[in-house]
């Protein structure tokens, strides 16, 4: 029987959800499997992919709200994420 990805007690992670699709994926394109697991796979799946989802959009919206001014209008500037003091670098943006 195949492996899936189950939910842990902890919130599972973007990550970790889209590793574990992309592994779906490779497993179902394989064939090799039997119609019923193919079948839970493809549900475990689609359960990934809906939550995957959900997160890109939540972080599209965070991202509105932190973009958008107070005026309403859209202003260009680098996104404040919070991680500046944790390593993470941002590419070849100038810091202002």
């Amino acid at each position: 029987m195949p492996r899936t990805t189950k939910k842990p007690s902890k919130e599972l992670r973007f990550e970790e959800a889209l590793a574990g699709l992309e592994r779906i994926v490779r497993d179902l394109e394989g064939g090799d499997l039997p119609l019923d697991d193919a079948l839970k796979l493809f549900e475990e799946g689609v359960r990934l992919s809906r939550f995957c989802g959900a997160k890109l959009d939540e972080a599209e919206k965070r991202i509105e709200i932190l973009m958008k001014g107070a005026d309403g209008e859209w202003h260009a500037g680098p996104f404040p994420s919070g991680e500046e003091d944790e390593g993470v670098t941002h590419g070849d943006r100038e810091e202002e």
